[in-house]
């Protein structure tokens, strides 16, 4: 017979003592370049009286109206987020274009203290009013948006994030501080601005702006909402590299928390539009007419267009490519880390330190742009070269820079551009003798630690790009070591470094094989491409996370992952319920619910029914903080405590119980109440969802947690495992799941051999 101490616990939570304690966790994050309040996001459908009469009431018509307005919808971002694209390119094109044009014919003319004025005051305005417009319009659209994007697409909500302010911030102030060569990309600013195309379409447009439209508003819950977040962030990324593939599979490998066929099919139509509408608008530039942004491309590398020939002696410098991608992607995401978290110390201090550190990078980055090509040594046009030697103006491989007649200086021609025109030359073929080892070593330790710096200002500022440039400089410096040892070209060694990279920092390995594999048109690169990113990410791995989820946590995002900690699994949910419980009756007094409401930060409370309308306490359901604040503005109260009758549903629309715009809620202090309302009663049944999902006490952490997560809910809650205890033991909530709570509660977790073996190697969950 087992032993009756073993059972007791198993069945009964290992500190039941703790259940009254409170949950101390963090209830805001950092959230672009601001600390704000952040909520958690509710996917599931609320099931009760109301939403049933309403969904029985809806005609054939409605509801293929619904289906057709998310196909019109996905239509409608693809295009816009295209022409967003399409529009940022040309504006940093042309911008930036000006600026070197400029700054190159004084150089020429042999101006150069003027000439060095001219680039560093430029590239100071616009990094001053790219930084001042985010820090005093939308803090909100600071930093390259991914970690909110795929926050809120796991479940947390905050002010600001999808607003029409941010949208506008972030496309405007994106474009100049990449047009001040500040080392910052423009694919995670898209991913954020396609979200926020979504999200407002989806809420039907700006109530603040009074750019509403009324036939849009057909998704007013968190639920559509995140399914065309999701679409917008696949659109972004294919309209930064017209990649619309890489789009969709990055959507599903890195953003996404949930996923659906349905949603994909409704993904890769919106990528498919981005496609279609950058072509068009790329066969307008063919003929000329977009300025200095050229006659096609829109950061497309298609440098390779001869059969890649490699062979199996070419596998060892490729896998050594992996492993040492894997390590200097480790190594930078452990310095941005620390790089930010200095950041953020001096952005505690206020809005001018912020402005102040963003102007002292943009001098510092003009200086090292500026200078750094000075100490490469001029070299001889080559005789067999494919295009005009010297370069005069602002791209190409051979810019002249200082030198004399038929010389150019390659630092300069990597370094003294634009990053789209950089990696153009890293990739370029042929171009194995025209890069020295001096200038590609100068050129990929450059971009390395400016890259970190400048990240973290306040300004809209990506990390795609950059992480492509110094993956490249570093692939094709390892080409150039090994010479003729390798039947690879440098060009090709550049595209695996961008991979190997690229997999070291962001961890992803479909989504960037793919990506990169639209970006440079050759199929051929594939077997290659997969070595180098399986390795670079294994090996990365081993030493910390992907750059984002060290963002978010960072940030202070409640980020709830994939798999559960193993010390999770030694844990019931009972020993993390935490108090105390707040719940109503299931007719209750009005001044008792406004009473609970200012006391309590809750958004959702249990509904327990009591004699006389039950022989014992039963659960009768959950009802929302935002639904109880509707009914007490909309007065539908009684005299006495009975159960309402039909006519009280007849009384509300819908709408009125739609979900809100991201990050803004109602609030109890609004609603003002007299004497004689606040003693008369609500019944609350027909409002509350009548099938909230439930777990028992003894159900293990673990499951709860994917249960939690899988479903993508608000509110668990926690019921008895005997029945003579009350119906509900507590609830659990998205911060109940986090580690520091957890651990706080059972510090002798934390010192568990599987703790320290699932920190060392992470990619084993």
């Amino acid at each position: 017979m087992p032993n009756s101490t073993t059972e007791d616990s198993v069945a009964v939570p290992l500190l039941p003592s703790l259940r009254r304690a409170t949950n101390s966790t963090s209830q805001v994050a950092i959230v672009g370049a601001n600390v704000c309040p952040i909520e958690s996001l509710d996917y599931e459908i609320a099931e009760n009286d109301f939403f049933k009469q309403d969904w029985r009431g809806r005609s054939k018509v409605e509801i293929f109206q619904y289906v057709f307005m998310k196909w019109l919808l996905c239509f409608c971002i693809g295009i816009i987020v295209s022409l967003i694209g399409f529009a940022n390119n040309l504006a940093v094109e042309n911008l930036a274009g000006v600026k070197f044009v400029v700054t190159s014919n004084m150089m020429i003319a042999g101006r150069f203290g003027m000439g060095f004025v001219v680039f560093s005051v430029t590239n100071l305005v616009l990094t001053l009013f790219a930084s001042v417009i985010t820090a005093f319009v939308a803090p909100a659209a600071a930093g390259s948006g991914i970690p909110e994007v795929k926050a809120y697409l796991n479940g947390v909500d905050a002010p600001e994030i999808f607003s029409l302010r941010t949208l506008v911030v972030k496309i405007i102030g994106n474009i100049s501080a990449v047009s001040a060569s500040l080392l910052i990309g423009k694919a995670g600013p898209m991913v954020h601005t396609g979200a926020c195309v979504a999200s407002i379409l989806g809420q039907g447009g700006s109530k603040r702006y009074r750019l509403t439209w009324r036939w849009l508003r057909f998704f007013k819950n968190d639920r559509d909402r995140r399914d065309l977040v999701t679409c917008g962030s696949a659109a972004g990324i294919a309209a930064s590299f017209r990649a619309p593939v890489g789009g969709v599979l990055f959507a599903l490998e890195e953003m996404s928390s949930w996923w659906r066929s349905a949603l994909l099919w409704r993904i890769f139509f919106s990528t498919a539009v981005v496609a279609i509408v950058l072509r068009a608008l790329i066969d307008v530039c063919l003929s000329g007419k977009c300025g200095l942004f050229g006659k096609g491309g829109l950061i497309m590398f298609d440098v390779y267009s001869e059969n890649a020939s490699y062979h199996l002696g070419d596998v060892l410098p490729v896998l050594l490519l992996g492993v040492v991608g894997g390590i200097l992607g480790s190594l930078y995401n452990f310095l941005l880390d620390k790089v930010l978290r200095a950041y953020n110390f001096i952005y505690e201090k206020g809005v001018t330190w912020k402005i102040l550190l963003a102007c002292a990078i943009s001098i510092f980055t003009s200086c090292l742009l500026f200078g750094l090509p000075f100490l490469a040594s001029c070299q001889p046009c080559p005789a067999d070269a494919l295009e005009e030697c010297p370069t005069i103006g602002r791209s190409g491989n051979f810019k002249k820079y200082q030198c004399p007649p038929g010389h150019y200086n390659d630092l300069a021609s990597l370094i003294f551009n634009t990053n789209d025109d950089a990696i153009k030359n890293l990739f370029s073929k042929n171009t194995d003798f025209e890069f020295h080892y001096f200038s590609v070593l100068v050129f990929f330790v450059t971009c390395f630690f400016l890259s970190i710096f400048s990240y973290g200002i306040v300004a809209p500022a990506g990390l795609f790009v950059p992480v492509i440039v110094t993956g490249a400089s570093y692939g094709r410096f390892v080409g150039m070591l090994l010479g003729s040892n390798s039947n690879l070209n440098h060009g090709l060694f550049a595209v695996l470094g961008a991979a190997s990279f690229l997999g070291g920092t962001m961890r992803m390995t479909v989504s960037t094989c793919v990506i990169l594999l639209e970006l440079t048109n050759n199929l051929l690169l594939l077997p290659m491409m997969m070595v180098v990113l399986l390795i670079s990410k294994t090996v990365a791995d081993g030493f910390n996370a992907n750059i984002y989820n060290l963002i978010m946590k960072l940030k202070g995002f409640p980020y709830l992952y994939s798999h559960a900690e193993p010390y999770m699994r030694q844990l019931l949910v009972g020993d993390v319920v935490t108090g105390p419980l707040q719940f109503f009756n299931g007719i209750e007094k009005v001044e008792t619910i406004v009473h609970v409401l200012k006391t309590t930060n809750h958004n959702g409370f249990p509904v327990v029914d009591g004699p006389p309308l039950a022989a014992a306490p039963v659960l009768c359901g959950l009802i929302l903080r935002a639904h109880i604040l509707t009914l007490l503005k909309k007065r539908v109260f009684m005299s006495s405590p009975v159960v309402c009758d039909s006519n009280t549903l007849a009384q509300f629309k819908a709408e009125e119980f739609a979900k809100k715009g991201s990050g803004r809620s109602d609030r109890i202090e609004d609603v003002e109440l007299s004497e004689e309302e606040l003693n008369m009663y609500l019944d609350l049944h027909p409002f509350s969802n009548a099938s909230p999902y439930t777990v028992v006490e003894t159900m293990s952490l673990a499951k709860a947690l994917i249960l939690f997560r899988e479903v993508g809910i608000r509110h668990l809650l926690v019921i008895p495992k005997t029945s003579n205890r009350p119906p509900v033991v507590g609830i659990l909530t998205r911060h109940d799941f986090m580690p520091e709570h957890i651990l706080g509660l059972h510090p002798s977790q934390s010192r568990s051999r599987w703790k320290r073996l699932r920190i060392r190697l992470p990619f084993l969950s």
